[in-house]
């Protein structure tokens, strides 16, 4: 357990003699559609579905898929984001107390905005500059995901880009090192870079803004 309670689940992979291996459990695109949000429309590619067999992956992303405001996600640094699957049932629960979501149904891949659903790894654990390595695609990690107003209008509640920042629970962009292909289903392993920043710590230090 880390000393700001969120749980870890692997140790530095410096210190590992044989890198520990997770898996990709989704893979999900979407074009941009319009989004009703703050009183106003807006087009959004939040609304990621699940895609089957190997998807192509270039410097700006997965084949397929859109992002519409590349000052705040998208480009080269931010070709795509990954998100854990661990996190999804904290959601839910949210979501029910709120009163968004008055049955017991599991939130389905991609809900959260997300290209990649990852299992196995935390934001406690990967470091801004650590790199996901897959059979035919390299990712490097650059900064945590800050959610904005179309995350609270999807989540269905204000304060779900607050809960977000203060649980540490909002994944992580990633830029292409190495360009190919991905599929759902793949295994890969994390390979650490400088470690001088979690994606965790990243995000919290954001707090303040945030809160206002």
């Amino acid at each position: 357990m880390q000393p700001d309670g969120l749980p870890s689940v692997c140790a530095d992979p410096k210190t590992q003699g044989h890198p520990l291996s997770y898996t990709l459990q989704s893979l999900n695109t979407a074009r941009a559609q319009p989004l009703q949000a703050a009183g106003r429309r807006f087009l959004s590619g939040i609304g990621k579905r699940a895609v089957q067999g190997a998807v192509a992956v270039g410097a700006l992303g997965l084949a397929g898929d859109e992002q519409v405001e590349l000052a705040i996600h998208g480009g080269p640094d931010k070709a795509l984001y990954a998100y854990p699957a661990e996190h999804y049932g904290f959601w839910q629960d949210l979501r029910r107390a709120h009163g968004v979501s008055l049955f017991d149904e599991a939130l389905p891949a991609g809900f959260m905005g997300e290209n990649l659903t990852v299992s196995g790894l935390l934001e406690a654990d990967v470091w801004i500059g650590d790199q996901l390595e897959f059979a035919n695609c390299t990712l490097r990690v650059t900064a945590p995901r800050e959610p904005c107003f179309k995350f609270c209008a999807v989540m269905g509640f204000a304060q779900a880009a607050r809960e977000m920042v203060m649980s540490r629970r909002c994944g992580w962009y990633l830029a292409v090192e190495r360009a190919g292909t991905l599929a759902a289903g793949e295994a890969f392993t994390l390979t650490a870079g400088a470690r001088r920043l979690s994606v965790a710590d990243a995000i919290f230090g954001k707090r303040f803004k945030h809160l206002r």
